[in-house]
């Protein structure tokens, strides 16, 4: 439990450090006095003063900081952020972010160098599938799935995970092994089953829900990730094997069943009805990761970070839309817990695993830090950067009082998320 701990920890710290070590590189570059730079918040517990600049480390490991001269204020003198032009400040700003995208570019050379990255190179047709029959075939190479450009097959996985597969009419188009681009059109076999929405699997504990898909039975009738599945209709379930041998006798038919479950620490019941689904049958499959050239892991590691930037976009729009909820969010609580099961998975696998699949998250979280922190949010880096990019248009500066009050304002709003958010995972791990 420790060491897993601790590893989360180091990750986490060390994204955040990148990050803030960009903005303290810039900053220095630019002649700007950095007053601080922390790791972690809360509490001092050491500190050293070296150029006029105090770093320290806090007691709580969970972010960090770069406070510049003057940043927060209307200070104009020598080495303070605002006698700098507009442009230096841009750079220093944007600089955190950047880094994010660096580190995770260097974590993706070496995890691609070792694990390969493939482009969604189909390696098998089911024979007599309409896939087949519209002319797809092994050794084709998948280059936009439904008017989505695709350029790895982590990409298309995640578009038809997230997306999901049409029931009426699926576009493709491919790249043939002789070069030739193709458009594939077909009519996909569907099937019914009944459903209530959720993802599952083992815990110490039982078995646990580990995602649970909002508008769906189960998340109206309240339960949500982290909690235990205890029985079905008076059948326990202690396990996952439980759960396949009742729906292998008893499958969901859009009959109402009854559902024990245990949320933080209490058990209660309730009566779902699932909701009948109609989902197209995917007959083929394709390449995840493939050796790559020297230049191939160049190529594919800068894949790698443009999937997970995407990623990220869409998520904070179906955040927006609707489709994700607040109760989808993770602060740092949930990150380090995310962190560790990723560990306990992979430790038994060895070394080299273990460590590719950090690295795998390195590059992760880094990405996601570095996209949210460019969203035009106040108190953020991006918010930062739309009053620059304002000043930089006008030619002066907004009042600084006025930002400064629009910042705070958004700190505080920020903050009280990310407690709410903190919370929420405090009790879906307990």
């Amino acid at each position: 439990m420790i060491v897993k701990i601790l590893i989360a920890v180091l990750i986490f710290g060390i994204t955040v450090i990148i990050h803030e070590l960009g903005h303290f590189l810039l900053a220095k570059a630019n002649g700007i006095t950095v007053t601080e730079f922390s790791i972690g918040f809360g509490p001092t517990v050491v500190k050293t003063e070296k150029g006029g600049t105090v770093y320290s480390l806090k007691l709580l490991p969970f972010g960090g900081a770069c406070q510049m001269l003057g940043e927060d204020g209307e200070e104009e003198g020598e080495g303070t952020f605002n006698s700098k032009s507009v442009w230096a400040r841009i750079s220093v700003v944007a600089a955190g972010p950047v880094f994010n995208m660096i580190l995770a570019f260097f974590c993706a050379i070496f995890v691609i160098s070792y694990a390969g990255s493939s482009p969604a190179r189909v390696t098998e047709v089911a024979d007599g599938s309409p896939e087949a029959e519209a002319g797809l075939e092994a050794g084709d190479i998948i280059t936009s799935y439904e008017g989505r450009h695709i350029s790895i097959g982590k990409e298309l996985n995640s578009v038809m995970t997230v997306q999901g597969v049409p029931t009426d009419e699926i576009t493709l188009e491919v790249k043939k092994a002789d070069g030739e681009k193709k458009t594939i059109t077909y009519e996909p076999t569907v099937t019914t089953r009944y459903m209530m929405g959720f993802n599952y699997d083992d815990c110490d504990r039982g078995m646990e829900f580990t995602y649970v898909q909002q508008n769906m039975p189960l998340a109206a009738a309240g339960v949500v990730a982290g909690d235990l599945l205890v029985s079905i209709n008076g059948a326990p379930i202690t396990c996952v094997a439980d759960f396949t041998a009742y729906q292998t006798e008893h499958p969901f038919d859009g009959s109402a069943v009854t559902l024990e479950y245990e949320h933080s620490g209490k058990t209660k019941e309730i009566m779902v009805t699932p909701v009948e689904n109609t989902y197209a049958n995917v007959q083929f499959s394709y390449q995840l990761r493939e050796k790559q050239s020297p230049i191939g892991v160049l190529k594919y590691s800068v894949l790698e970070i443009k999937y997970w930037v995407r990623t990220v976009i869409d998520s904070v729009g179906m955040l927006i839309t609707g489709q994700y909820s607040v109760n989808d969010l993770s602060g740092p609580v949930g990150v380090v817990d995310a962190i560790g099961t990723a560990y306990d998975d992979v430790k038994s696998q060895g070394v080299l695993v273990t460590v590719m699949t950090m690295l795998n998250m390195v590059i992760l979280l880094s990405s996601n830090l570095g996209v949210m922190n460019l969203l035009p949010l106040p108190a953020l880096d991006g918010g930062r950067l739309v009053f620059l990019i304002i000043e930089a248009i006008r030619r002066k500066p907004i009042r600084r009082d006025l930002e400064g009050m629009v910042h705070f304002a958004g700190l505080v709003l920020l903050m009280a998320l990310m407690v709410y958010v903190m919370i929420h995972d405090v009790q879906r791990i307990l």
